[in-house]
């Protein structure tokens, strides 16, 4: 029994060494860069000293983390984390230690969102990997992606409110129903199909592939209205990539009045198809643009997908915010564990 024991205790050792990205993300991030930010959040005031101490605000932020890894809901974190020795040790939790609860994650996340803290948390890994020699260079890379939500069963009425920024007045007679209406997602259109949600805009600069900036807007914004917002004027180099949904005169103008170099897509028109020098153009640039596509590939098929678990533009932005940040987080530990072994092959 002894023995049958010890190889069924070797076999799960060598499958978590195998498996378990997040003893990776513990040896490889610098956690402690995060603390200063994370201490601007003051704890809620305690009305006595009885009771269990504050939870330590950084492992609260390592669950959040978690979740973006695995795009897990409130409860289902609490529920893994009680069920999974990799997030224990991860959070470095002992077995018996008490876990957070999902009212406890939900409100350390709003307060973060609140605070306006999960945006310095973005800035403050982006200053690290600065100082740490993955300055933004090569040029960057723009694109955006659809978040798609879950579709409002409004009237046209209630929809023609929304859209004029009301508030149908029945809905502000029932607070609980106001507080499951999403009001600031929105439709799009894309080869045709029909999304309703929000979009993720990004810039990947080309060296590193870090996303350096981003923002987030309803789905029906214009991919091209958040060029000026998403430009990383701190990439080392000039020249700019995009799909041809950037395209446009004004864009090209105001690019090289502002010093980059437009590597945006040719556009074909409708009495103006593509020449042959001009599509051969585009397949060279998207050799460069289609690095962009990793970053949104990885949330698919490592990070459980584009669903988010909110509702409303400051909440989504905020979830998504973590998810751009968890991105930078994982693409870190690639270029560590890269720069690792090449050097033992030299």
């Amino acid at each position: 029994m002894a023995k049958g024991f010890g190889r069924v205790q070797k076999r799960r050792q060598a499958l978590e060494k195998s498996k378990d990205r997040l003893s990776e993300l513990n040896a490889i991030i610098p956690w402690a860069v995060f603390r200063s930010c994370l201490e601007q959040l003051r704890p809620p005031e305690r009305k006595s000293n009885a009771g269990r101490k504050p939870i330590d605000q950084l492992m609260l932020f390592k669950l959040l983390i978690l979740q973006q890894l695995y795009n897990l809901s409130d409860e289902e974190l609490e529920y893994q984390t009680h069920d999974r020795t990799s997030f224990r040790r991860f959070l470095g939790l002992s077995p018996e230690a008490e876990v957070p609860d999902a009212k406890t994650i939900w409100l350390f996340r709003q307060r973060l969102t609140e605070a306006g803290l999960i945006e310095e948390l973005f800035q403050q890994f982006e200053q690290y990997l600065q100082t740490a020699g993955y300055e933004a260079k090569g040029g960057q890379i723009i694109d955006a992606t659809i978040i798609p939500v879950p579709v409002q069963r409004n009237s046209r009425e209630e929809n023609k409110q929304i859209k004029n920024g009301e508030i149908p007045a029945e809905w502000k007679e029932e607070p609980d129903k106001l507080a499951q209406k999403d009001v600031d997602a929105r439709w799009t259109k894309k080869n045709g199909k029909s999304y309703y949600g929000y979009k993720n805009h990004i810039n990947v600069d080309v060296a590193h592939g870090f996303i350096r900036q981003h923002s987030v807007t309803d789905a029906a914004v214009h991919d091209s209205q958040e060029l000026d917002i998403v430009l990383d004027p701190d990439n080392a180099d000039d020249e700019v990539w995009a799909d041809s949904a950037y395209r446009s005169e004004e864009i090209e103008r105001t690019l090289e009045i502002e010093g980059y170099e437009s590597q945006i897509h040719e556009k074909a028109n409708r009495n103006s198809p593509l020449s042959e020098e001009q599509k051969a153009a585009n397949r060279e640039k998207s050799q460069t643009r289609a690095k962009v596509e990793h970053v949104f590939g990885c949330w698919v098929t490592s990070m459980g997908g584009k669903m988010v678990r909110c509702i409303g533009l400051e909440r989504v932005s905020a979830y998504l915010g973590l998810k751009d940040l968890t991105f930078n987080l994982k693409r870190y530990v690639f270029w560590q564990k890269r720069e690792k072994s090449q050097a033992q092959c030299v």
